[in-house]
């Protein structure tokens, strides 16, 4: 077999294997369970107001929004602690003395932080189709648009996430000090209420990124065009959705290879050593 694509498919058979374990995991499971379920009950009990001017309860309009947040975290934080935790623990060097090891290691990457997203996502979609009035509805008729903004959501922050993972030496450095800009994203991106409350000048600069974008095509493909009062324009903006989120993807899947291979060409056993007996230091 061709080397390549040996670790082409080594890398696919990783992933999966990873993504399996993190289900058998209590740890693991603990994250995907209770930020949702904290997330939901929250929404609960906002479920009896309604968005001003429109029939839409408050939880049903906040729904997508925190769909998007939570692609853009996986794709961000996920990528970024998984890349930086196996950089410590040595997985990444081992992974480079085998032939086509990176490329193989990257594939494994991408499908397990994809498939932990899309669990993620499943976990408050499914219960809030059923617990809040509305997206049942709007899911039916744009299950399709749902689908591909997850997609293209993924790809333009995990390359970013990969990025984010090699300016960092161990994952409590990605989850303390990467959480603050992408939160300031969060706050500024609409997430949590309409983003045309905001200032003219926050809204264009929310717009340069993708966690808006994420958002507010989740809100195309799950609200009712009654809920377009409250957006930019007037308008879901199908076409600059696909167009912004297209070229994160883009910029990101340019870069972050030549980043990766310039962090793993200083990767050597003295460099893992080090960052371990740091670890055991910050343990004991």
């Amino acid at each position: 077999m061709n080397p390549k694509a040996h670790a082409v498919r080594t890398g696919f058979s990783r992933g999966w294997t990873e993504f399996r374990q993190t289900l058998t995991n209590g740890q693991d499971l603990f994250s995907y369970l209770f930020v949702a379920l904290v997330f939901l009950v929250v929404l609960f009990f906002l479920r009896e107001d309604t968005v001003e001017g429109t029939p839409i309860s408050n939880a049903t309009a906040s729904l997508p929004g925190l769909l998007g947040m939570t692609i853009a975290f996986g794709g961000l934080l996920s990528t970024a602690a998984l890349l930086a935790q196996e950089r410590e623990d040595g997985t990444l060097l081992r992974s480079k003395a085998l032939p086509h090891g990176m490329l193989g290691y990257l594939i494994g990457k991408i499908v397990t932080v994809a498939l932990m997203t899309l669990v993620s996502v499943l976990v408050l979609l499914v219960p809030g189709i059923f617990l809040f009035d509305g997206l049942l509805a709007g899911l039916a008729s744009g299950w399709f648009r749902l689908l591909w903004v997850l997609a293209l959501g993924m790809l333009a922050t995990m390359p970013f996430g990969a990025v984010l993972g090699s300016l960092f030496d161990n994952p409590r450095a990605v989850t303390g000090i990467g959480m603050i800009p992408i939160m300031g994203l969060v706050v500024i991106s609409g997430v949590f209420y309409p983003v045309t409350v905001l200032p003219g000048w926050i809204q264009a600069v929310a717009q340069i990124f993708p966690v808006y974008w994420l958002g507010l095509g989740m809100r195309s493909a799950l609200l009712p065009d009654s809920m377009l009062a409250v957006e930019i324009g007037e308008s879901w903006r199908h076409l600059e959705t696909f167009g912004v989120l297209g070229l994160w993807a883009v910029v990101g899947l340019a870069i972050a290879p030549a980043v990766l291979r310039r962090m793993a060409r200083r990767e050597s056993g003295s460099s893992v050593e080090a960052r371990r007996q740091k670890a055991m230091q910050r343990v004991g």
